[in-house]
């Protein structure tokens, strides 16, 4: 039993105490974040906005680029997303839940592809492409590029790509040896399943 503790926390021993709590209230908010988006409350970008801010610090200490850029852009898409979820046209109705459009869905080509050019590049310049997981980062990068900034627009399909995203950093966090951020996109794939299909039966309500 001690052995199996070792391998999940054993690596906090070298981590200091304020990184470790840190790291759990971005957690937290990270959870409140996901399960208000899945609520369709607004309340999902400022409890993002606590997450990724701290996030923003621990993995730039922690020399990891491609996760920071992550949760860097996740906090300015929030500020956005903030705007255009309580935005009212019409001065009544809020931005409804949509599916995206043909335009939309060939934005979301341009931000992938434009995300892995802009990644590599940082990594190229900071000599970063040491380990197998620099590739994995640079396409999970990509992909919660698309997925935040479809969430911001209220998109339906912003679910899937937080899903394939989960999928994939689940086991890359835990080799990376952050276990506790590792359970935590574990969490969130069945939170990003659940809320796709809260979501879908939202639209298919209001249609």
């Amino acid at each position: 039993m001690t052995d199996i503790f070792d391998s999940l926390f054993g690596h906090y021993k070298t981590y200091e105490t304020i990184d470790i709590i840190l790291e759990a209230i971005a957690i937290i908010f990270g959870f409140l974040s996901v399960w208000y988006s899945k609520k369709n409350k607004v309340w999902v970008f400022p409890t993002g906005m606590v997450s990724t801010l701290i996030f923003v610090y621990l993995l730039l200490k922690w020399e990891l680029l491609g996760d920071m850029m992550i949760n860097a852009y996740y906090f300015i898409m929030s500020v956005y997303g903030w705007y255009v979820w309580t935005y009212k046209s019409d001065g009544e109705n809020e931005t409804p839940i949509s599916r995206t459009t043909l335009k939309e869905k060939k934005l979301s080509i341009l931000i992938f592809i434009a995300t892995l050019i802009f990644v590599y590049g940082v990594y190229t310049y900071f000599d970063k492409w040491t380990n197998w997981t620099a590739y994995v980062d640079t396409l999970t990068t990509a992909i919660f590029f698309v997925g935040m900034w479809l969430m911001a627009k209220r998109k339906i399909e912003n679910w899937i790509y937080w899903i394939i995203g989960d999928i994939i950093s689940t086991p890359l966090y835990f080799y990376k040896g952050f276990t506790f951020t590792s359970i935590q996109y574990l969490i969130f794939t069945f939170i990003a399943v659940s809320g796709y299909l809260a979501w879908k039966r939202n639209l298919n309500k209001t249609q």
